[in-house]
């Protein structure tokens, strides 16, 4: 007898249609192959299909059996094939009398005939109805995630005796209710009302913020960089439901959602610390998973200490930064992951520390101070918009008793330029400034003229890169919408050019 059964296969973030084409016949012995580019995880799948229905006491005949996993080209790898060949089976043996042809089956089988949570639910239902299903059969503990995929028919599935009795007609699993979002939640993150003086840092995260723009904050240990940029989640605007479930799905593929808030309705903010290595950082490993900078996706990717991480590490970050997404190629296939974040870093300005410090001194030599400088290149800072310093806090900011500027307060600037943004590029495609494609810049950044003469003067005195032209530009025209100004003027020009001026007076002075 021949049967055929929708599945759903995933490679990285990439899910794609699976049939498992089923085969059966009598013989003296019975046989239970899988076919179809299956890795040794599916081929064990055998053992715990057969353990599964003789303990949840489904008898099926003695039959040689075949399973095909198509497109045989593909390799398939994982335990999430289990549900869709022991439903094949189902079929095959004529246990099946409900209409399936639009449905999907997805889920790893335990010996004891429960079905256990597979990652990348969300991204594989997401795809299963692209396909032209309706119906999908999956884990009970990911169907509050899958849920929020509209259009979807939702069967949690917490047994396969309650899946058999479902599929002959006898009982229903209860369909899940489609999960309708909140609206976004606020970021506990500190507040800004903490932090004691360093205006011109908060003003820098602010326009940061609002355009969406990379940014590195230098400065001697214990002028608060850390704790300014830990802060900053309390300044960003609320994620939209795209955002939310572009984001969700990237942690469903890595299982590190709450399965009781299974939507990411928070901007991350991923603190990566300088131990990361290059595969934690972009992703990697055999079968691809995403890495530190996929899992900020739409959000904050952190570094601290930023000259004690590995320069080729740090390397490896340079095309993501320009592009937003990232690709890992592998013997099996490409895994593509988005990662368009928010890179905000700090460090040190030397070895000790102390470089360039009013009161202490710096116990470094010049050429220590190059080399520690040295480990962040020119075309790594080149994709960092805005470099602010952190001068030393005085004592008379430090003791006064006044509570800065509330997060809630510059939260509100920061939303209304978004909110400019948003109008001025509905429909593009283009989610901030940061964004702005080069080709649109001159459309989009109209400078008056003033400002067109010193960006000119400052091009050359600088001898800025083209990348810092456009970087400037887009900065400025940031810095343009949260004073509510359409045309880009002097000031506006003057202050994007104060935030690049830190590599002239680090990386090519000392």
């Amino acid at each position: 007898m021949f049967a055929k059964i929708n599945g759903m296969g995933l490679y990285g973030m990439n899910a794609f249609p699976v049939s498992a084409e089923i085969s059966t016949s009598s013989g003296s012995i019975p046989a239970f192959d899988i076919v179809g580019l299956a890795d040794i995880s599916v081929q064990e799948s055998r053992m715990r299909i057969r353990s599964a229905l003789k303990n949840s006491e489904i008898h099926i005949k003695p039959l040689n059996t075949i399973v095909n996993l198509a497109p045989a080209s593909v390799k398939k790898t994982g335990s999430l094939y289990d549900l869709t060949i022991l439903t094949a089976i189902l079929a095959a043996q004529d246990l099946i009398k409900n209409n399936i042809e639009d449905s999907v089956f997805f889920g790893e089988v335990s010996l004891g005939g429960d079905v256990n949570p597979v990652n990348g639910a969300l991204t594989m239902t997401i795809a299963a109805l692209q396909a032209g299903n309706k119906k999908v059969f999956f884990p009970a503990a990911n169907a509050r995630e899958a849920a929020v995929a509209e259009g979807a028919e939702i069967y949690g599935v917490s047994n396969i005796r309650e899946l058999a009795f479902h599929l002959l007609g006898h009982s229903e699993i209860k369909r899940e209710k489609p999960l309708i979002p909140e609206s976004a939640a606020v970021s506990e993150a500190p507040d800004f009302a903490d932090v004691k003086g360093q205006e011109n840092v908060k003003n820098a995260l602010e326009v940061a913020a609002a355009g969406f723009h990379n940014i590195l904050i230098i400065g001697t240990p214990g002028t608060g960089k850390s704790m300014m940029a830990k802060r900053l989640p309390s300044i960003l605007p609320k994620m939209s439901f795209e955002e939310s479930l572009e984001t969700t799905q990237v942690h469903s593929v890595s299982g590190i959602l709450d399965a009781n808030n299974p939507l990411v309705t928070v901007r991350p903010f991923r603190n990566v610390t300088h131990t990361t290595s290059a595969i934690g950082l972009i992703g990697g490993g055999s079968v691809p998973k995403p890495g530190e900078i996929s899992l900020a996706h739409n959000g904050v990717l952190f570094l601290d200490e930023l000259p004690e991480f590995d320069r080729r590490t740090l390397e490896t970050l340079r095309q993501p930064l320009e592009n937003g997404e990232i690709t890992i190629s592998r013997a099996g296939g490409k895994a593509n992951y988005p990662c368009k974040i928010m890179l905000v870093a700090a460090m040190n300005p030397c070895p000790c520390g102390n470089f360039g410090h009013p009161a202490k001194k710096c116990a470094c030599n010049e050429r220590q101070v190059a080399a520690y400088l040295g480990k962040i290149s020119q075309p790594v800072l080149d994709r960092i918009d805005i470099q602010i310093e952190a001068a030393p806090v005085s004592y008379n900011e430090l003791s006064d008793k006044d509570k800065g500027e509330r997060s809630a307060l510059i939260l509100k600037r920061v939303e209304a330029a978004r909110e400019i943004q948003s109008k001025r590029y509905k429909g593009t495609g283009i989610k901030s400034n940061a964004d702005i494609p080069a080709g649109q810049l001159s459309e989009i950044c109209v400078l008056n003229p003033d400002a067109a003469a010193l960006l000119k003067n400052a091009f050359e005195k600088l001898g800025l890169s083209a990348r810092a032209y456009d970087r400037i530009l887009k900065v400025s025209r940031t810095i343009a919408d949260l004073d509510k100004s359409e045309i880009i003027g002097k000031k506006h020009i003057a202050r994007a050019v104060q935030y690049r001026s830190l590599d002239k007076k680090y990386w090519r002075g000392k």
